[in-house]
């Protein structure tokens, strides 16, 4: 399989893995994910306002909005995963209005009985971009797997250009597998990292968030080895990857993008678990992208119902 990163204008060859000839019948989505590793500029305050460049200022967030390609977008915040919705909401509010957006509006489900019994057909019809918030991602995908929302919200995604942004636990949810436990204190031994389903706008590979702020390499490493058909894409704060076409990842923002890849993983002691001891993986692959980075995500698994 051939793998194109362009940060330096090279190919990538993987020799030794397989790639299927058969034509993917698959939709390519017309949709674009803005995938963000937590802690975006919203233009309240700037951490290092010395180092800070003002080009820097609501970059992701404005990036986020021109993809809708709108004057005027319709944005629809869904603050679910977090449990302070409506003080986020208006951090989010203020921001988009300084980027355009007249009135955005804001979703919030406490209980996954309410969305289950909330007609939202029209505002899901009418947005132009939806926004998940930061929190849990595991409330993500309790209350919206499953649901007519989220059917109807990936139907879009598939066949219209719409943009889908997500934040720290927002992003985390995006696909399959997701992590939704396992901290720095635990991340070394083996079977100590808890992963579900997402939300499963990408299959096939595992988004974590904070990244270089949160050390989390060595837990997503453990995803990895579990199962090296995914790769792991790890995005540091203030930082995102915008994907189109369901497989181009380009970066924004001011931080790192940790790729990893096991396709070549030829050793490891992930089914240790009983014997509470450290990690280990030989022939892990990584990379390591920045503001303008390109990565295609591989694709290995034949499609199929």
């Amino acid at each position: 399989m051939t793998v194109y990163h362009c940060v330096y204008n090279r190919e990538i060859s993987a020799a030794t893995m397989w790639k299927s000839t058969a034509l993917n019948s698959c939709p390519i989505p017309s949709g674009i994910l803005v995938i963000i590793g937590g802690k975006e500029d919203k233009g309240i305050q700037v951490d290092n306002p010395e180092t800070k460049d003002q080009n820097e200022r609501l970059e992701i967030l404005k990036a986020f909005v021109k993809l809708t390609g709108k004057d005027k977008a319709v944005v629809e915040v869904i603050t679910t995963a977090s449990g302070s919705g409506d003080e986020l909401f208006e951090d989010y509010k203020r921001a988009f209005g300084e980027l355009g957006v007249p009135e955005p509006g804001h979703i919030h489900h406490k209980l996954r009985g309410d969305v289950l019994q909330e007609d939202l057909t029209d505002r899901l019809q009418n947005a132009d971009a939806f926004f998940f918030t930061g929190g849990d991602q595991l409330l993500l995908t309790s209350i919206y797997g499953g649901t007519s929302f989220l059917t109807k919200l990936k139907e879009r995604y598939i066949h219209e250009k719409i943009v889908i942004g997500g934040t720290s636990a927002g992003a985390m949810a995006m696909s399959t597998p997701m992590i939704y436990a396992g901290n720095k204190s635990v991340q070394q031994i083996a079977g100590e990292i808890k992963v579900t389903m997402g939300l499963e706008f990408l299959k096939d590979v595992c988004i974590d968030t904070h990244f270089i702020d949160r050390s989390r390499f060595v837990r997503m490493a453990q995803v990895i080895a579990t199962n090296p058909t995914c790769i792991g894409i790890g995005i540091e704060e203030d930082t995102g990857i915008v994907i189109t076409d369901g497989v181009n990842a380009e970066v924004v923002g001011t931080g790192v993008v940790t790729v990893i890849e096991g396709f070549n993983l030829s050793s490891s002691n992930i089914t240790d678990i009983a014997e509470n001891c450290p990690v280990y993986m030989e022939d892990l692959k990584v990379h390591l992208l920045a503001r303008g980075g390109k990565y295609e995500i591989p694709q290995i698994n034949p499609p199929h119902k």
